[in-house]
């Protein structure tokens, strides 16, 4: 069946786009579309079956989708707002327990469409997300050996020395994209804060990097630092050896694009991960390292399908230039040293950039296709 463009659509929102009620089921997916019109649209998406879907606008040809809708409930309205022009479109329904349906074809005869992208699968993800968890691994054994050297430093009485030590092998850990429990428990241990602690930084359940920050950075001996740097060396230990045991959900590698600087902004330009070192803007230069090595591993996906993919990357190398710049020579700038200007600026780099992420994420989404 193939539908075209023909008078407007009998409903039209009052203050904005055109509205077309489409129908959500197994049975009837995509009914409703019988006045097909240009420009930017609505659709209002109703699920008439007894079970949840997700709803894609795609090409009728390539299968590039416009929009989607995901966990649209029974008998729930969600909305879809695009801008199409000539082409073929149809809508897919997505049932949670069922085969895709694809429903009728609509033609638009005229008009430029907004951008749509190849759907990517869970297949597709696979080999970059093997070499990723490749390259965590090596990292991973990077991070043991910075830390061994802490604990050289602590084991010895050089506090001077444990100092100097700290800040390379935290970097080595957070270039690694530990973000949103992409490490489990074991991040809680290695890099967690006293948050939610009633002790507080004198909680026994303070561990890991900042345990040992506290101390270094508010006089703590180096005899009391010993047992979390130990602890500490036995974490980062673990977890590099059980690494090679786990695989990674490719479905993730997209997210963490998106989530490893989303941290970035929520902990680390607020200040609520220094714990003395003042090195948050050293690990948001560390968060933009690992940003960039996920981005390496999904480039080949993103290149035909991404269409700001250059204007990312030029703003990454934007947010590093104007990172770097508070680096001067071993030490970096505390955060609160900064001007009101200067934090605006960082505050204003790394926002944009999540935003632009948060497109990576959602192009990367793998997407049934049957």
């Amino acid at each position: 069946m193939v539908l075209t463009q023909g008078s407007p659509p009998a409903r039209a929102g009052a203050d904005g786009p055109p509205h077309t009620s489409i129908e959500v089921s197994p049975s009837a997916c995509g009914r409703g579309w019988d006045e097909p019109v240009t420009g930017l649209q609505v659709f209002d998406l109703r699920n008439t079956s007894d079970g949840a879907a997700e709803v894609y606008l795609e090409d009728a040809k390539s299968q590039a989708v416009y929009g989607e809708v995901e966990g649209i409930g029974p008998g729930t309205t969600r909305q879809l707002t695009v801008r199409l022009g000539r082409g073929a479109y149809a809508f897919k329904c997505v049932p949670d327990d069922a085969d895709a349906v694809t429903g009728p074809t609509v033609r638009i005869a005229a008009g430029r469409s907004g951008p749509a992208a190849a759907p990517i699968t869970q297949h597709d993800l696979i080999p970059p997300a093997l070499g990723y968890q490749k390259w965590v691994g090596h990292g991973l054994d990077e991070v043991v050996r910075l830390t061994g050297r802490l604990r050289e430093a602590i084991d010895r009485g050089d506090v001077g020395g444990a100092r100097t030590a700290w800040l390379p092998a935290h970097l080595e850990y957070e270039r690694l994209g530990a973000a949103y429990d992409a490490f489990g428990d074991a991040d809680a241990q290695i890099n967690g804060t006293d948050a939610g602690l009633s002790g507080g930084v004198h909680d026994k359940g303070f561990t890991g990097f900042h345990r040992v920050e506290w101390g270094l950075w508010h006089g703590e001996s180096a005899h009391s630092l010993r047992a979390p740097a130990a602890a500490l060396g036995k974490a980062v230990t673990a977890l590099r050896d059980d690494w090679t045991q786990n695989r990674m959900d490719p479905a993730q590698l997209g997210l963490r694009a998106h989530e490893i600087l989303e941290n970035t902004v929520q902990f680390e330009l607020t200040g609520r991960t220094d714990y003395g070192s003042g090195s948050n803007l050293a690990t948001a230069r560390a968060n933009i390292d690992g940003t960039r090595e996920v981005l390496s591993r999904l480039r080949p996906l993103l290149a035909t399908r991404y269409a700001d993919l250059p204007g990312l990357e030029k703003e990454l190398q934007h947010a590093q230039h104007t990172l770097d710049a508070f680096h001067g020579g071993p030490a970096w700038t505390p955060l609160k040293r900064l001007t009101r200007m200067q934090r605006e600026g960082v505050n204003a780099v790394l926002g944009d950039l999540v935003e632009r992420l948060a497109s990576v994420a959602t192009v990367c989404d793998p997407r049934r296709t049957a």
